[in-house]
């Protein structure tokens, strides 16, 4: 299976994240931009005209999000090198296209974690196998990707996901599994090995936690304040988390997932 880049390059993307999203005004974004739309501060290079200054200007959500690499991939793979601007007749599809790429890459992203956690083991093997089935998807023409079933295969990650997560976690913690934990203080709580699936932790206060083997697969952590957590061994934790988290100089992270920028030193 050929090594695909599952990090951005937006030096080599035709700006579709500015373009493909849709947002509303919030504490994430200053303006409304409907999906498919160019963003105004998407310059005629395909750059942010306000890069250095997105937080300040209401953009955070921008900073913290990631496409997984999906960007470059679409941009001068599946659409040849050839931008929406010069040949607007084909920017639906690939806008589309991004859309599914993105989706699959961040299953990719997850797998090759959940290969290195069980490396050598038939539910190892097991993921391997579904890793290059996202992969053939994901190399598919802009016809193919559109019928692709995103739930389907998905679903079939997260049932891989699951297994690898209890595997890992062993004894297992706390199951906190979609919980509603917005603004929580969760200081002091023993969080290890527990379950944090798609849990709400929304501005929820994990300063000083020790977040070992916390399954953290889809939960989020918009605001939440991670100052001096240890998150080195947290299971499935993403770049785009960690961007809209809070977190500083102390936090430790894992291997691979950079300290975001704006996080306080």
């Amino acid at each position: 299976m050929p090594e695909v880049e599952l990090v951005a390059d937006c030096s080599r993307c035709f700006g579709l994240c500015c373009v493909v999203p849709a947002f509303s005004a919030s504490a994430d974004f200053a303006i409304d931009k409907p999906a498919r739309t160019p963003c105004p501060n998407l310059g005629e290079g395909f750059g942010c005209r306000i890069h250095a200054e997105l937080r300040p200007r209401g953009f955070a959500g921008c900073t913290a999000y990631d496409c997984f690499g999906a960007g470059q991939r679409v941009s001068q793979v599946t659409s040849g090198g050839v931008d929406w601007r010069a040949a607007p007749d084909r920017a639906p599809a690939l806008f589309a296209a991004f859309t599914v790429v993105r989706e699959l890459h961040e299953l990719r992203s997850h797998l090759g974690e959940a290969r290195r956690l069980v490396a050598g083991t038939p539910l190892g093997s097991e993921a391997e196998l579904l890793d290059a089935e996202v992969e053939d998807a994901a190399a598919g023409t802009p016809v193919e990707l559109a019928h692709v079933d995103l739930a389907a295969l998905g679903a079939r990650v997260g049932e891989v996901l699951a297994c690898v997560s209890a595997t890992v976690r062993a004894t297992g913690g706390e199951d906190l599994a979609r919980a509603d934990l917005v603004g929580a203080d969760l200081r002091g709580r023993d969080l290890r090995s527990a379950t944090l699936r798609g849990a709400l932790l929304l501005g929820a206060d994990l300063r000083g936690c020790e977040l070992d083997r916390t399954d953290l697969l889809g939960a989020d952590l918009r605001g939440a304040r991670l100052g001096g957590a240890d998150l080195a061994v947290a299971l499935f934790l993403t770049r785009p988390q960690v961007g809209a988290a809070l977190g500083d100089a102390a936090t430790v992270l894992p291997p691979g997932v950079p300290r975001p920028a704006h996080w306080s030193s």
